[in-house]
């Protein structure tokens, strides 16, 4: 098999519901954030053994993005896409680089406006 090396892995449209913002009622009543995540990391070894051990988990990355988005109170979208990139990064050490996108899905502004959103990089 040729070496392949890191590759892009790209889960996207996770959507959550979280207590996230500056205003008070962002933090009283639930509200749907999108998550997408890309994983760079080496695929060689999977791509020979076809074995999931080999490979970084999606489920777990679902899991912990949910957890994260669900579970903390941020009030700037900054930190939660943080927050994020950093409870990936914490799953599997094969994770080189993580980035996360994050989107307001409903955005507390006087205007027509589909989302709001942070993309941050995060690199071992």
């Amino acid at each position: 098999m040729p070496d392949v090396g890191p590759a892009r892995v790209e889960l996207r449209g996770l959507r959550i519901l979280g207590r996230h913002g500056v205003l008070a009622e962002e933090r009283l009543r639930a509200q749907p954030f999108e998550l997408d995540v890309d994983l760079v990391f080496d695929v060689g070894v999977a791509a020979e053994s076809d074995d999931l051990a080999d490979t970084v988990d999606y489920a777990a990355v679902v899991a912990a993005a949910t957890r994260v988005v669900e579970g903390e109170h941020c009030r700037l979208l900054e930190r939660l896409v943080v927050r994020v990139g950093e409870a990936v990064l914490e799953l599997d050490t094969r994770v080189e680089h993580v980035t996360v996108v994050l989107r307001k899905l409903r955005p507390p502004v006087p205007a027509d406006l589909g989302s709001a959103g942070v993309r941050v990089t995060i690199s071992r």
